[in-house]
């Protein structure tokens, strides 16, 4: 299969189509996802529909090597996490493919990247190493082309001053930063935004005890003076994003889907307005694993957009004993 063909899906039915075609391709060519389809005695004839495929525990990015036979990493993405702690290993076998997911994903929502200068706040993710957002950043704030784009780490201050001649100029501005991040920004240097649209990644990391999106964004739509806040929703084990134009809704590219899953039984999928477990179909990870169920809770509207609701622990996933496997 082209990996170009992913990015130039128009329907629905042509996206159905083309996740079961990966997932034969990735029964037959991940020994992991293979061995977990096993257990759920589910095989390709067995598969007819989006429903029917197993979806695999975004856990297993951490135990195993998820990737498909004869393939070689080309890049390893790495999640965050406490000292000690295993975190998420994506095996990515072609950059090419993130790069063009990413690209294409921005485009869709937000127009050519060569409008905007960018400036990116997100410290947590410029002090380790393997940060796919980090890559991500660092290629649009290169694509914008633009002589003050560029990264923050604790220059707030900084940061301020440069927002504010950003300003004064009328230059359209993309600040993408991690929530601790931006909130450290309006309490210190907080500065009123007009030409700038301001971009959460989530995550407290541990720095600030955690806020409901609505109470976040009061606070950030209040510091820069802005009517909206965007947000970005992707990790470690997805290579694509969905974005949020500020209302909490999410949207997905034409190659990424949403589906709910029942959190007592995750072979169950909810309808549209019933909260549940959050999976996602990504075909840009054509050579990791496509069908990805998350810890995270949320809901899907029918106009297909989504909210994400929370997070459930380890101890609340019913179903997933195929973890230890």
């Amino acid at each position: 299969m082209h990996t170009d063909s992913i990015f130039d899906i128009a329907t629905t039915t042509a996206f159905e189509e083309m996740a079961l075609t990966i997932f034969g391709m990735q029964y037959a060519e991940n020994q992991v996802y293979r061995e977990f389809c096993g257990y759920l005695n589910k095989r390709p004839a067995d598969v007819r529909s989006l429903t029917d495929i197993p979806f695999l525990p975004n856990g297993f990015f951490k135990s195993k090597k998820i990737i498909s036979k004869g393939k070689k990493s080309q890049i390893v993405f790495t999640s965050s996490g406490t000292t000690g702690s295993l975190t998420s290993k994506h095996l990515v076998s072609d950059l090419g493919v993130y790069e063009k997911s990413f690209r294409k994903a921005f485009a869709h929502f937000y127009g050519d990247i060569s409008e905007y200068c960018v400036l990116a706040l997100l410290p947590s993710y410029l002090e380790r190493e393997g940060s796919s957002l980090i890559y991500m950043a660092d290629d649009l704030i290169k694509k914008s082309g633009h002589w003050k784009s560029g990264f923050y780490l604790d220059n707030l201050k900084g940061l301020k001053d440069q927002l504010t001649q950003l300003e004064a100029a009328g230059t359209k501005t993309l600040l993408i930063g991690v929530s601790f991040a931006l909130l450290d920004m309006v309490e210190k240097h907080p500065v009123k935004l007009q030409h700038t649209l301001i971009m959460e990644t989530g995550g407290m990391k541990g720095r600030r005890k955690e806020l409901i999106r609505e109470e976040l964004h009061q606070i950030l739509k209040s510091g820069f003076g802005v009517s909206n806040i965007h947000s970005e929703y992707g990790m470690t084990e997805l290579l694509s994003q969905a974005y949020s134009k500020g209302d909490g809704r999410f949207e997905t590219p034409p190659w990424m889907k949403i589906m709910i899953r029942d959190t007592e039984d995750p072979l169950t999928f909810h309808p549209s307005e019933k909260t549940g477990g959050i999976n996602v179909i990504d075909l840009a990870n054509i050579n990791s694993c496509t069908f990805i169920a998350t810890q995270d809770l949320g809901k899907v509207h029918p106009d297909g957009s989504f909210e994400v609701l929370g997070r459930f622990d380890q101890s609340d996933v019913r179903g997933c004993n195929l973890m230890v496997l």
